[in-house]
């Protein structure tokens, strides 16, 4: 009976230390990814942060007024070519 108890208590004893090593394992993978995961979050905050800022030049008015008069040829009319139409 006591050797049947014994036995109980050392399986148990083994079994909580296989339990203990497999939830350390999970941690530290789970630890790695996090890891991974807020390195690839940062990259992709630069990135975005990059391309705010290279938005917001695109989008400079002098910026827009160089392309339509390089590009397209456009131009400001001159105060005799300008037509006011009222409804």
């Amino acid at each position: 009976m006591i050797r049947l108890a014994l036995v109980v208590l050392v399986l148990a004893n083994v079994i909580s230390a296989i339990g203990v090593v497999y939830a350390r394992h999970q941690h530290r993978e789970l630890y790695v990814q996090l890891t991974r995961l807020e390195r690839e979050r940062d990259e992709l905050d630069i990135e975005f942060g990059r391309l705010q800022l290279e938005q917001a030049t695109w989008a400079e008015s002098n910026r827009i007024d160089q392309v339509a008069r390089s590009r397209l040829g456009m131009k400001f009319p001159a105060t005799d070519e300008i037509v006011v139409v009222r409804p």
